[in-house]
């Protein structure tokens, strides 16, 4: 059994599947993809992914596309280290919020990131460029139109930030819930998964608005120390490590 996953070490959706690999101490080999470079636009990852993002998993030959779907689908071939409730209820639990964590932080956060990111880089661009670069994007297409060269307005800046916002106050009310310290009680689950790549992209972005909330804070901490962070979040998949100038940009 053979796994290859093609991913961006800075894509939190490649970080979600890393973790997963990492902790359930799974070997894969690792095919990194430039984003800013196009890689995930060439034709022969198309061939694999049409939507061209990733991560893409081959898995001896069969291709498993979407963040969501590969962490599930790892739990279930692999089930001895389980981060799947084994109730029904609570299954329906974890999906419900994966579901909520893909429409709210995982969508939210792609505002600050490429705001304070990559709109550097847009902008040394000429406009033929870069709406060449935006028209070849299947899936980003018009988020990236909608952004432009000049980043998107202060008001969406200020909306993404509210949605990441009632991200921390949902996961405090899910752990006050479930009695924590994980969002659905004693055992982490894929729910815990799919939500820390956003959580660490705001943290190093330096916008962590979760300060006053100490259940959050908590599991922060604890996600943090599981074995498997390091080896997901390895020297270069932070944007600070890429854009150092992203510790020094302001808000205002």
């Amino acid at each position: 059994m053979s796994f290859r996953l093609y991913n961006a070490p800075q894509s939190t959706c490649s970080q979600r599947v890393r973790f997963v690999f990492n902790a359930k101490k799974l070997p894969f080999d690792e095919v990194k993809l430039n984003l800013l470079e196009g890689d995930q636009l060439k034709p022969e990852y198309l061939r694999l992914n049409p939507n061209g993002v990733v991560p893409t998993l081959d898995h001896d030959g069969a291709i498993i596309i979407d963040s969501t779907v590969i962490i599930e689908y790892l739990d279930e071939i692999e089930p001895d280290v389980s981060f799947t409730p084994e109730n029904s209820v609570g299954r329906a639990r974890m999906r419900a919020l994966m579901h909520f964590i893909d429409e709210m932080p995982a969508a939210a956060v792609r505002v600050p990131t490429f705001n304070l990111a990559f709109l550097p880089t847009f902008q040394r661009m000429s406009r033929d460029e870069f709406v060449a670069m935006a028209e070849s994007k299947p899936l980003r297409r018009e988020f990236m139109l909608t952004m432009g060269q000049t980043g998107f307005p202060k008001h969406e800046m200020d909306a993404a930030l509210a949605r990441l916002r009632r991200t921390y106050e949902r996961m405090d009310a899910e752990i006050d819930r479930s009695g924590g310290p994980w969002l659905l009680g004693r055992k982490m689950t894929l729910a815990d998964v799919a939500v820390t790549p956003a959580l660490v992209r705001m943290y190093d972005l330096g916008i962590a608005d979760w300060q006053d909330l100490p259940r959050v804070v908590t599991w922060f901490d604890n996600i943090r120390a599981q074995a498997a962070f390091k080896p997901t979040y390895y020297h270069g998949s932070l944007l600070s490590e890429r854009f150092p100038h992203l510790r020094e940009k302001s808000l205002a």
